[in-house]
């Protein structure tokens, strides 16, 4: 086993470059590190030995950064490393820069798992960089899809970009790198005063600067609109009905804006996750961060501080002071505690308890308000209905000298294997072993967890408004739109004509309207007095259109009645160019989106024949074919009953002479007798 132990003076590096993890470091500290490295194991060891500054950090956020930019630093490639989430990029048009690219999500905001956008990438004539409040806005392309904007990475945060551009109207935000490296994720800042990260509502990317060039020649070229492509489909893996994630989070809710965020998601989330475990539709596992502390540091007061089990696990002081207030060891043993919990539980049958504990634990022992407790904790758990002894027997003793069973695994976990990244920072939200992007909001989760079900298999809690990936919620998808009528050229689907044809069939039976059954039956769209009706049974409402989701250029269709490209649409005269209505007994008059065709005196008119039947001789066919149904009923039973009786018969006769080859001669001549005797009574 190799150790190495070291000194190191860590410096805040310039946030909006995003070089490694520590982006989000604002102040110079000291560190002791010790790094593992074994066959069988590699593990973060980190202690806060001191701060040149007296305000209060991120501790928790802030140590397990160090030490994952350390581990990176030192620990040899072949060890954890951090992971990239991609989405996919289509460019679509112009043909000449046509292709698939990759682009990292960012780490805010809300990325479209399971959807698509296609838009129009626009290139600002000014503020380049997407850090100051866009003049021109707000942005329009001109066949009026969404619009993707592209800005240059530099001299902002990341996020204020994103920001900006969704003020502008912009739909999604593309982030063109500067240099030539790989592609890296881009963070929110730390900063308390940044409000407007929490206001970021759509999805952003960071791209390579080779296809930023490539779009930004392409618009500059001007012979037609760029248009791409965003797909999040692949984002989120999808193999079965079941979604398996894990909430890497901790007990401390004194580290600022991201323990404030943990809170909040954990009370907000709390339904969605315990209607998932219980329906049996996920698998959720909390998590919690620990580190080792040097052995060379063991004894220090530091180490006894923010450790326990003699420097196995610890965790850095809430408040960076080791003379007052909690100390890292509290929040060790509370997030030990909280994992008995959910140990204890899963054996009960009772997974989801773990969101209860959580959320009444940070109402009642909050850290704030000094009630941060072993007393307060066990009254929780009493409260709930579970084994308080049970619980504390798996906790173990804290003061020993010896391992931990259940943060041993927690500090393996830790560590990347195979396509999965290091667990360095808090909140981490794995789903089906993919880390998530984006804000840690209820909403936005459950959209992902949802994008992790294998498809038309997700519960009746992902088929909400909230969460769809339709791309038509975006500005329309940029389709054609009438608000006076509420028609438009994308509008998805509501209920199919099988379905429309079976509700709707026996009402129209008991209003013996023999026209409208006719053409009903025929599955025939935007017939005579009954428009308004039939466009419901063809389309699933009154505003008959519906979004073609996987064309790329064509995205829009304009509804039954119009014609056009689906972004501009008009109604179709059908009466005009006798496209319909055209018999010589039939009198045809347009109507908005379809037409009405009547026939002189007592005719039906039929749109499929595009003729005039009488009614009279509809129902006397339909006597007649009644009436021929019957006959051929009757004879078919008559046949059979004949058939059946022959049968008999002739079976008689064959078994008789078969027997009187080997009865006794005075059986002959006491005549034949019946094979069955009937009883006459």
């Amino acid at each position: 086993m190799a150790k190495i132990t070291c000194i190191l003076l860590i410096t805040m590096i310039a946030h909006h470059r995003h070089i490694c993890p520590c982006h989000f470091l604002g102040t110079s500290f000291l560190i002791g590190l010790q790094m593992m490295e074994s066959k069988s194991e590699a593990g973060f060891f980190i202690l806060i030995l001191s701060s040149d500054e007296g305000r209060r950090m991120g501790s928790l956020r802030l140590a397990a950064a160090v030490a994952a930019v350390l581990s990176w630093v030192l620990m040899p490639p072949a060890s954890g490393r951090f992971v990239v989430e991609k989405e996919s990029i289509s460019v679509v048009s112009p043909e000449s820069i046509k292709g698939r690219h990759d682009a990292s999500i960012a780490n805010f905001g809300v990325p479209n798992y399971g959807g698509t956008l296609t838009g129009v990438v626009i290139y600002p004539s000014r503020g380049r960089t997407g850090c100051n409040a866009f003049e021109d806005g707000p942005f329009q392309s001109k066949s009026k899809r969404p619009v993707v904007l592209l800005v240059d990475r530099g001299d902002c945060y990341f996020a204020l970009k994103a920001y900006n551009g969704q003020q502008a109207g912009a739909a999604a935000v593309l982030v063109a790198d500067t240099i030539d490296e790989p592609l890296l994720t881009m963070d929110a800042p730390e900063e308390s005063d940044n409000e407007f990260v929490e206001k970021i509502t759509l999805p952003s990317a960071l791209i390579t600067r080779s296809m930023g060039a490539a779009l930004k020649d392409a618009i500059a070229k001007g012979d037609e609109e760029v248009v791409v492509k965003l797909d999040w489909r692949e984002s989120m893996p999808h193999p079965d009905e079941r979604v398996e994630y894990e909430f890497w989070t901790n007990s401390n809710d004194e580290c600022g804006d991201r323990c404030d965020e943990q809170v909040k998601f954990v009370g907000d989330f709390r339904g969605n996750a315990q209607i998932l475990e219980k329906g049996g539709f996920a698998l959720f596992t909390p998590h919690y961060i620990t580190w080792y502390c040097p052995e060379a540091f063991r004894a220090s007061k530091e180490c006894k501080a923010q450790c326990i089990n003699n420097g196995r696990y610890c965790a850095p002081d809430p408040e960076t002071d080791f003379e007052e207030g909690y100390d890292g060891k509290d929040i060790v043993v509370e997030n030990l505690r909280q994992l008995c919990v959910h140990r204890v539980a899963n054996e009960s049958g009772r997974p989801w308890a773990w969101w209860d504990f959580v959320t009444d634990y940070q109402a009642r022992c909050s850290m704030k308000e000094k009630k941060y407790s072993k007393s307060c904790a066990e009254a929780v758990v009493s409260s709930l209905g579970l084994s308080l002894d049970k619980v504390t027997k798996c906790m173990g003793d804290p003061e020993a000298d010896a391992d931990n069973e259940v943060l041993n695994i927690e500090q393996e976990l830790q560590v990347g294997h195979g396509n999965r990244g290091d667990v360095t920072i808090l909140p981490t939200l794995m789903i089906n072993n993919v880390q998530y992007r984006g804000k840690l909001e209820r909403t936005a989760v459950l959209k992902a967890i949802c994008a992790g079900f294998k498809e038309s298999t997700e519960p009746v809690v992902c088929l909400n408004p909230d969460i769809e990936t339709n791309e038509c919620l975006t500005s329309n998808g940029g389709c054609w739109k009438n608000t006076q009528l509420n028609i438009t050229a994308c509008k998805v689907q509501l209920i199919t004509l099988a379905e429309a044809f079976e509700i709707f069939l026996p009402l129209l039976w008991v209003l013996e309207d023999v026209q409208l059954i006719m053409e009903v039956a025929g599955m025939l769209p935007g017939i005579t007095r009954h428009s308004q009706l039939v466009q419901f049974l063809t389309y699933g409402s009154t505003d008959s259109s519906k979004c073609i989701q996987d064309s790329l250029l064509t995205g829009c269709r304009c509804p039954y009645g119009f014609s056009g490209d689906g972004y501009e649409c008009q109604d179709i005269d059908e009466c005009k160019g006798k496209l319909a209505c055209s018999c010589p007994e039939c009198s045809c008059k347009n109507t908005w989106g379809g037409y009405d065709c009547k026939c002189r005196g007592d005719l039906v008119y039929i749109k499929s024949e595009d003729a005039c039947i009488a009614k009279n001789d509809s129902k006397f066919s339909l006597f007649i074919t009644l009436f021929v149904l019957a006959i051929v009923v009757s004879a078919a039973i008559a046949a059979y009953v004949f058939y059946k009786y022959r049968l008999r018969s002739y079976m008689d006769s064959e078994i008789m002479a078969i027997m009187s080859q080997y009865m006794p001669l005075d059986n002959h001549q006491n005549g034949a007798q019946p094979l069955r005797e009937d009883t006459t009574i």
